[in-house]
C-alpha cells in the first residue's frame, strides 16, 4: 500500500501521557477528513481523597467517539488496570473490533460482563509475537517483561513509517515466570527508520535500575524463615511472578497459602487457566486456614497500597 499526497501519520493521547493512569492513545492515517484510527489501550485512573465520591476517571473519548466508523480497532498492551480498565465503560461509544493477548482477554472478559457487553464485544485473542493486518496498520506484539504477564509493545507499521509503542515494561533479565524481552526483534527496529516511540513506564527518568525477580525470590525465602507465627504478605495481585515469588516461598518453609481478597482469586485462576502458576501447592480456604497450627500459614492478601477495604487492611483491624 502506498501513502497518498494528503495521507498524515498522527499520535493522539487522550490519557496517560504525562501522568500515571487512563492510558488511551490513538495512532490515525490518512487525510484529515477520512482518518484511519487504532486506538491502544483503554485504562482508569482511580480516585483518592483529592476526588471525593469519583471512583473512577477515564479519558475524555469524545473526539475518537464522534467518527467511530473510522475506528479500527482497540489492541491492548497488557492487563493492567490503568490500560484495560476503562474497556466495560467505554467500548459502547467506539463499538469496533478488540484485540489482546491470552491472558490479558481472561482479565478483560469478566470486566465485559460486568456491564453485560461479553457477548457484544468482538474480542479476538492473538499470540505472543504474532502480527495483526488492520490496514493502513501492520501490528506486531514484542514480547517485553513487566510486573504483569504478557507485556507487549506495538511496532505500528504503515505506508509513510514505522512508530514503536512500547507500553509498560521493565526490563527483567530473569523473570521467572512468562517470556524474556524479546531483545532480537527490538534491535532490528534500529534499521527500519522508526520515526517515533512512545515509550511508557513509571519512573523511567529516574537513575539506577529495578532489581529481579529472582533476587527477591530468594530473599525472600530467607526471611519467612525467620519468622514465627501466621505470616500475611501483600502484594499487587495482577504480579502473577511476585505470587509466585511468595508461594514458592511459603512451600519452601513448609507453610500453606492462603487467598485473601477477590482480587487474588480471580488472578490466579486467570494464571491458572492460561498455564502459569500450574506448579504451586493447591491453595488453602480462609476458613480452613484457622485449623492450621500457626506456623504453617501464609495469607497472601490484597491492599498493598494501605487501601482501608482491602484484605490487608482488614486482617490488621482485626
Amino acid at each position: 500500500m502506498k501513502s497518498k499526497k494528503q495521507d498524515e501519520l498522527v499520535f493522539l493521547p487522550l490519557g496517560g501521557c504525562g501522568e500515571i493512569g487512563m492510558n488511551l492513545n490513538a495512532f490515525g492515517y490518512g487525510p484529515p477528513t477520512n482518518r484511519k484510527w487504532v486506538i491502544v489501550d483503554v485504562g482508569v485512573t482511580f480516585g483518592d481523597e483529592t476526588t471525593p465520591g469519583v471512583d473512577l476517571i477515564m479519558a475524555d473519548p469524545t473526539y475518537l467517539a464522534d467518527q467511530k466508523e473510522n475506528i479500527l480497532a482497540i489492541v491492548m498492551t497488557h492487563g493492567h488496570e490503568d490500560h484495560i480498565g476503562a474497556i466495560g465503560h467505554l467500548w459502547p461509544m467506539f463499538q469496533c473490533d478488540v484485540y489482546a493477548t491470552p491472558f490479558t482477554a481472561s482479565l478483560m472478559i469478566p470486566k465485559l460482563a460486568e456491564t453485560g457487553l461479553e457477548d457484544q464485544v468482538p474480542l479476538t485473542i492473538v499470540e505472543l509475537g504474532s502480527t495483526i493486518d488492520l490496514a493502513p496498520f501492520s501490528i506486531e506484539l514484542v514480547t517485553l517483561t513487566h510486573s504483569i504477564l504478557e507485556p507487549n509493545a506495538l511496532v505500528l507499521r504503515t505506508p509513510l513509517g514505522t512508530i514503536f509503542h512500547t507500553g509498560d515494561w521493565k526490563l527483567d533479565p530473569t523473570p521467572l515466570i512468562g517470556d524474556t524481552t524479546d531483545v532480537e526483534t527490538i534491535s532490528k527496529l534500529g534499521d527500519e527508520n522508526v520515526l517515533a516511540m512512545i515509550c511508557d513506564s513509571t519512573n523511567v527518568f529516574n537513575p539506577g535500575h529495578s532489581g529481579s525477580e529472582s533476587d527477591v525470590r530468594n530473599n525472600l525465602i530467607k526471611l519467612i524463615k525467620t519468622l514465627d507465627g501466621r505470616v500475611a504478605v501483600t502484594t499487587f495481585a495482577s504480579n502473577v511472578a511476585r505470587l509466585e515469588t511468595i508461594i514458592t516461598a511459603a512451600q519452601e518453609n513448609d507453610r500453606h497459602v492462603v487467598l485473601v481478597g477477590r482480587s487474588m482469586h480471580r488472578i490466579t485462576t486467570s494464571a491458572k487457566d492460561n498455564g502459569y502458576l500450574l506448579s504451586s501447592q493447591p491453595f488453602i480456604p480462609v476458613e480452613e486456614a484457622g485449623y492450621l497450627p500457626r506456623e504453617k500459614v501464609l495469607y497472601l492478601c490484597t491492599g498493598s497500597q494501605g487501601e482501608v477495604r482491602a484484605a490487608l487492611g482488614r486482617v490488621a483491624d482485626d
